[in-house]
């Protein structure tokens, strides 16, 4: 594994993670949560009362493991393939988290938790793109 590759690909993607999250997240469908929030008033942490550190870091373990599975599967050396890996790695992430919070959790209905998912498989599709450019750094790999 190409310990400086890695290291970049983690930095780039975490940036672009935290970035489409707010996006997504903080700008575009902010009406969309709210509307099929079932939490109970009060208890989504304003912008003001986020915890940054552990959003920060949340973004960069999401992309330093794309970047390890990346490297480790080898072959993933363009945009397009990027996406598609990351899209698939997006989907079962978030069936993963949305589902068990959804089953053990008063977060959002099921409308709310669907959304949430196609919106981790879009981040994740981008952002393994992104990556999958920084790991390749200048081969001739198509």
């Amino acid at each position: 594994m190409n310990s400086q590759k890695f290291t970049l690909a983690t930095i780039v993607g975490g940036i672009t993670l935290f970035i489409l999250g707010y996006l997504f997240y903080g700008v575009l469908l902010v009406n969309f949560y709210n509307q099929h929030s079932i939490a109970p008033a009060g208890s989504m942490r304003t912008m003001s009362e986020l915890i940054w550190w552990a959003l920060i870091v949340g973004n960069f373990a999401g992309a330093a493991l794309l970047a390890y599975i990346f490297q480790k599967i080898g072959n993933v050396h363009s945009f397009a393939s990027g996406a598609r890996i990351g899209a698939a790695i997006g989907l079962f992430m978030g069936l993963t988290v949305d589902l068990i919070t959804y089953a053990t959790g008063k977060s959002f209905d099921l409308t709310g938790m669907l959304g949430d998912v196609v919106v981790r498989i879009v981040m994740t599709a981008i952002a393994g793109g992104i990556i999958a450019l920084v790991l390749r750094g200048g081969t001739k790999k198509a």
